[in-house]
């Protein structure tokens, strides 16, 4: 490898080549930063044993088996990377193991909290009301992410169309809908959304529009609304997030008999796997309401 620095090398690449997201390059770029701190030589020094401690040493903390498992692909990636540059001769990464995945199903919400939700908001300021509504209800009729929600573009909604283009990661477009209920949201959104903007954001592109940096709304401040929208609610605040909205979207959908294939696509996950999570919250609820409600489920069985 040519270049002085093969961690910004490796990040253009992932950049360019494999169209990382922005978070995705920050979190791998730390990763790796942090990685070589630990072991306080450059990364293009280190051995299978500077790995493996840092690892150790990462377990030993108590690190999330997630975060842990992004690491491990962070470092593992760069490395192989580096080999196929040309940068090293032996893969000092090759013999850390993945790192266990525990087997946790998403939180829920029934449709009766989020109708509650919904309800809830009103409990803001007029103006505050309409845009949240606006939010859950996005949210809860088309299962985006909530990087995409709040990246939406105002030109994209202002002819009240059905379903939206979305590009989520990766690049890959997909369409998502847009039911009545969420329609009308945007539309009463649409009539105040001129008193979030100041004087010299007029010509701001996004629906959700700012003054902070990025020009709209962040995933941090939706997290904070929600919560509110929670405890006005009586709904504990840990069990809502705007993922949970999108975890909601796709249970109810299976629960209602959608196939497993449509709601593939609508989430936009590139592996049916990813998405089978959701057919077990499904069934789990349908088993609870079954035994809780139905007749035979409460009789006696006799000794």
């Amino acid at each position: 490898m040519k270049t002085r620095d093969p961690l910004n090398s490796f990040l253009q690449m992932l950049s360019v080549e494999r169209n990382a997201s922005k978070r995705t390059l920050e979190a791998y770029g730390q990763d790796l930063q942090d990685l070589q701190v630990f072991a306080g030589r450059p990364l293009m020094g280190l051995n299978e044993a500077d790995i493996a401690a840092f690892f150790e040493n990462l377990s030993e903390r108590g690190m999330a088996s997630s975060t842990l498992q992004r690491k491990r692909s962070a470092v593992r990636q760069f490395y192989r990377f580096c080999v196929l540059e040309g940068g090293l001769e032996v893969d000092p990464s090759r013999k850390i193991p993945a790192a266990k995945m525990a087997k946790t199903l998403p939180k829920i919400l029934s449709r009766q909290e989020v109708d509650a939700l919904i309800v809830a908001a009103e409990a803001k300021d007029a103006h505050q009301a309409i845009r949240l509504q606006c939010l859950i209800e996005i949210a809860y009729a088309s299962g985006m992410r909530i990087s995409e929600i709040v990246s939406l573009r105002l030109d994209s909604v202002q002819k009240d169309p059905a379903f939206l283009i979305i590009r989520g990661k990766g690049g890959v477009e997909r369409l998502v809908p847009l039911n009545p209920s969420a329609r009308a949201a945007i539309k009463d959104y649409l009539d105040i959304r001129p008193l979030f903007l100041g004087a010299r954001d007029k010509a701001n592109p996004y629906l959700f529009a700012s003054r902070g940096a990025d020009g709209y709304l962040t995933r941090r401040r939706v997290g904070q609304l929600l919560d509110e929208a929670a405890i006005e609610a009586g709904i504990d605040p840990a069990r809502v997030s705007p993922h949970v909205l999108r975890h909601a979207f796709a249970t109810h959908l299976l629960e209602g008999g959608a196939d497993l294939r449509v709601v593939q696509t609508l989430l936009g996950h590139a592996d049916i796997s990813t998405t089978q999570v959701y057919t077990h919250v499904a069934g789990e609820r349908l088993r609870a309401v079954v035994e809780a409600h139905h007749p035979l489920s409460r009789r006696k069985v006799p000794s």
